[in-house]
Formats: structure tokens, C-alpha cells, sequence
């Protein structure tokens, strides 16, 4: 008799139904697991056995097979352990033979029994939900799994034993309930009341908070960029609910959940310079995603971002325009989304200092090292960045004057406002899953961000002047649009166009330059 078990396989953030069959059969005693398992499932026999010899129980002196079907799909990691334990309880009768009907499992083993918290266990939540079927996972995983649905059957076990006696009737072990992360975390208390001067980036940090636009900052060494760079989650709002799943998922295969509890803020990663390719778009042996999909829905800063290889800066290209990222293996392929904002800050040269007036470089011509330092950014992905603005070094004059009056609270206030009203439109326009501008698609914005008289005369001009190609127009009229709903205002004015062309204008300026 072949006892089956349902358990999940992942590819990407989507939990595919494996069947776990584990058959006892007479023979020569061996222990044998077949499904194209990797290393981490064939070192299952050795756990699943010290296990079950830990909870009171011996595997029969008989032949067992497992098979983890379907059979042509690679089985990764370790939350294969529980399943198969559980269909060798049931096998040789230490747990009812139907107790395990319309329960999907996953959870790795400890030598004395223990189970053990694994990755995926939200997805697989959420794709035993779609199946109507209930959870078995290990205790620290069930507040996360608790996500998925109020309705989901949870079991959540800290042992074999526990599971056993649940099955039994000995102990009930109780639904557990969803958790959030309680508290203030340390970059919650940063806010932009802490940067005396820099305005004009205040303003445009800002219009890419409320717009969902990629944002470029150049400036000398010390002048706040990273600072206001980490101050930009604190204006952004709370994920909403849907958006609460999607980035939990992503964070959940990646195994970046702690304790079962989920987190409203959005996400803001900050990769080091040194990061590979396959570090911020995603890969590795079972291709994990990168930074650019853990940051989905928020913020990706890069700073120093000439210092970062060109080929791993190119290959940010197609997620700025997507959303997503594919990830190609020989044996599989993957698809990540990766929406985020992009946040970039850079010197304006090798030595930092170009823009100061007076400054003589030491390494030549002042115009040389500029360019020489802003050809490693390429010409594609910084017509993809919407505002590129100069952050000016802040005097000691600056640093003694008051705190400003005005502070995070009072921005995110104003960015809430600005989304709520890009939500309405797109939901207006039968676009629900469209939620800022910088996501409108181009047929759109003929509808949603048409100028009036005098701004399309000024568009016109700044066209041919500044050669803009069709993505640079495009992402001119989401921002005006952005800067129009930051107004309360229905059209584009000649102010909102004039405002984001000169965001666009520095671009040109590096590009001439460079």
C-alpha cells in the first residue's frame, strides 16, 4: 500500500502541488527517495530516521521508497523533511492512515524531532487555500501562514510527537493567529526634519514618493544624499493589503520572514557597490531573488552608483521597465516581479568636487574627470531615471539654523493624498493593478496627462531642444502628471511641465558631457 502526502515545490513565488508516496514494502531493508531530489531531499533519510527514532518510533526492517512526484521536477530544499516522516508515521500506522487527507505539509526535521521553520510557507499557504486543502507546518511559520486566509486549517507543530498526539485527540494544538512586527524599528524614527537646507532635493524626494519615479542625486561628498535617500520610506504610505501578500511572498521564499510576523512598511534595500549580477537581479543555484524583487513596491538605493559593475547596472534595465525579472537556469526558469522605485546617488566625479565653484582638479581637466567618471552609467538606463536633480553641499551657515518647521509627517500627508487620487483614476480607467504614475502605460497618458494649450506649446519646444526620446517624453508627462496631482489640479499646467522638464534637464547636461 503506497500512503501519499501533499506537499509544494517552488518556482519563483508560486507553490506547484508535489505528491509525496511513500511505500513500505517487503525486502532487503533500505530507505530510498527518487523525484529528482537534490542534496538538501536525499539527506532527508538521515534526519527522518534519527527523528522518528527520537519520538519513540523504529522504521520497520523493510524496503521504503519515496517518491516525490511529479517525477521531471527538481525538489529543493529542506521542508520535504516533514512530509515524508509523516507519510512513514501513517505507513506503518503510528498516526491514522487519513489524517493527512487535504493537508499540504512542509517543514524540516531536527535530530530530536523538532521541526524546524522553513522558507515558502506563506506561498504554500496561500496555494493550499486555492486547493481547499489545510497547513501542516512547523509552530515558528503559523502566524505566517495565518495570512493566507482566515478560513485556511492550520496546524502549526513544534514536534512529531505534537502532531501525533494532535491526531490522536491527546492535544489540540489551536489555529495560530496573523502577527505584525510590533514596535518602532530604528529607521522609523528618521525624518526629514533632521536635513537642514537641501530643498529642492526635499522637493523632488517628494514628487517621487507620490509618483512611484526613479530619482537620481548628484552631488559632493557630505552633502546629505544618503540621508535624505534613507529618509524616503517615512513619507511613503503603508502597503496596502494586496500589496502586503505580494511583497510577504517574495520575503517568504527568500526566508526573510523572522518569527511568523509580517511588516506594512515597504521595503528599502540598500545593496553595496561590490553586489554581482546575480545578487541584485536574482539567481544562484536555486535561483533566489535578488534585491531588485526583495525590494518590490519599495525603494532600491544605490549609492556610489558609478562604483557598481556596468553589466550589473544594465541589467536593471528591463525590470525599471517591466516590473518583473526572469531568471533562466539550464534546468528552469524563473519570473520574480520587481517593481520598484530606484534611488540612485553618485559624485559628480572621481574626486568628488566638480561642482564646487573654484575647484581645481589634480587629475587634469575638470570637464575630462567628469566625463570620464559619468560614462560608466550608460545612456539607456539614465533615460529611464525620471528626476535627476544636484544635491549642493550644505554650508556651516545651513548646519546652525533651526530645525526646518516642516517634517515627515507633514509630506507623507501630501503623498497619501497624491496616490489616492492616481488610485481612483486608474481604478476609474479599468486598470486596478495600475497604482501610481510611473506605472501608466503610454496609451494612457494621452487620456489622463493631456497638457493644456500653453504646456503643450512649452512640451513642443522642449522636445526638439532637448531631443527627447519617446520613453524621455513619456516619463516627462507622468511627472508633470505626479506634480499636477500633488496640486489637487485636473490638467497639466505650463508650471507642471516646466518643473519636470527641468528634472530631464540635468540628464542632458551629463549626457553632453559625458
Amino acid at each position: 500500500m503506497v500512503q501519499r502526502v501533499s506537499t509544494v515545490a517552488f518556482e519563483g513565488i508560486e507553490a506547484r502541488a508535489v505528491d509525496v508516496q511513500v511505500q513500505v514494502a517487503p525486502g532487503l531493508p533500505a530507505f530510498a527517495i527518487v523525484g529528482l531530489p537534490d542534496k538538501a531531499v536525499s539527506e532527508a533519510r538521515e534526519r527522518v530516521r534519527s527523528a522518528l527514532i527520537a519520538s519513540g518510533l523504529a522504521l520497520p526492517a523493510r524496503r521504503i521508497t519515496v517518491n516525490l512526484a511529479p517525477a521531471d521536477l527538481p525538489k529543493e530544499g529542506s521542508h520535504y523533511d516533514l512530509p515524508i516522516a509523516l507519510g512513514l508515521m501513517a505507513a506503518i500506522g503510528a498516526i491514522p492512515p487519513d489524517a493527512l487527507n487535504g493537508f499540504t505539509v512542509l517543514g524540516e526535521l531536527g535530530l530530536d524531532g523538532s521541526i524546524a521553520p522553513v522558507a515558502g510557507v506563506l506561498p504554500a499557504a496561500i496555494g493550499a487555500n486555492s486547493r481547499e486543502e489545510g497547513l501542516i507546518c512547523p509552530a515558528a511559520c503559523g502566524s505566517e501562514a495565518a495570512w493566507a486566509s482566515p478560513d485556511i486549517q492550520i496546524i502549526a507543530a513544534n514536534s512529531l510527537i505534537q502532531i501525533a498526539n494532535h491526531f490522536k485527540g491527546t492535544q489540540v494544538l489551536s489555529r495560530p493567529q496573523p502577527k505584525v512586527h510590533e514596535g518602532e524599528r530604528a529607521d522609523a524614527l528618521l525624518d526629514l526634519r533632521d536635513i537642514k537646507g537641501q530643498e529642492s532635493a526635499k522637493r523632488a524626494l517628494e514628487i517621487a514618493a507620490a509618483g512611484g519615479h526613479h530619482l537620481l542625486m548628484i552631488g559632493s561628498p557630505g552633502a546629505g544624499k544618503s540621508m535624505l535617500a534613507a529618509r524616503l520610506p517615512s513619507i511613503l504610505p503603508p502597503l496596502s493589503p494586496s500589496e502586503l501578500l505580494e511583497v510577504s511572498m517574495i520575503a517568504s521564499v527568500a526566508g526573510e520572514i523572522r518569527d511568523g510576523a509580517l511588516t506594512a512598511r515597504r521595503p528599502f534595500r540598500s545593496p553595496h557597490h561590490s553586489a554581482s549580477m546575480a545578487a541584485l537581479t536574482g539567481g544562484g543555484m536555486r535561483a533566489k531573488p535578488g534585491e531588485i524583487s526583495l525590494a518590490h513596491q519599495g525603494v532600491l538605493f544605490l549609492d556610489e552608483l558609478p562604483e557598481f559593475d556596468p553589466r550589473v547596472l544594465d541589467s536593471l534595465r528591463q525590470p525599471l521597465e517591466n516590473g518583473e525579472v526572469s531568471v533562466s537556469r539550464a534546468n528552469h526558469r524563473v519570473t520574480y516581479p520587481a517593481r520598484f522605485m530606484l534611488v540612485a546617488a553618485m559624485n559628480p566625479c572621481r574626486c568628488g568636487h566638480a561642482y564646487e565653484p573654484g575647484y581645481s582638479c589634480k587629475r587634469g581637466r575638470l570637464d575630462r574627470c567628469t566625463s570620464d567618471y559619468q560614462m560608466r552609467i550608460s545612456g539607456p538606463l539614465m533615460d529611464r531615471i525620471d528626476l535627476r536633480i544636484e544635491v549642493p553641499a550644505v554650508t556651516a551657515a545651513d548646519l546652525i539654523l533651526p530645525p526646518p518647521a516642516e517634517g515627515s509627517a507633514e509630506v507623507a500627508a501630501r503623498v497619501a493624498a497624491a496616490r489616492d487620487i492616481q488610485l481612483a483614476r486608474y481604478a476609474a480607467a479599468g486598470m486596478p493593478h495600475v497604482r501610481t504614475n510611473a506605472e501608466a502605460p503610454s496609451a494612457l497618458l494621452e487620456t489622463i496627462a493631456q497638457p493644456d494649450a500653453q504646456g503643450q506649446k512649452l512640451l513642443r519646444e522642449a522636445a526638439d531642444n532637448m531631443r527627447l526620446t519617446a520613453r524621455g517624453y513619456h516619463r516627462v508627462l507622468r511627472v508633470a502628471r505626479t506634480l499636477a496631482d500633488l496640486d489637487g489640479a485636473e490638467t497639466i499646467g505650463r508650471l507642471h511641465l516646466a518643473e519636470a522638464l527641468s528634472y530631464r534637464a540635468l540628464a542632458d547636461d551629463l549626457r553632453r558631457a559625458a
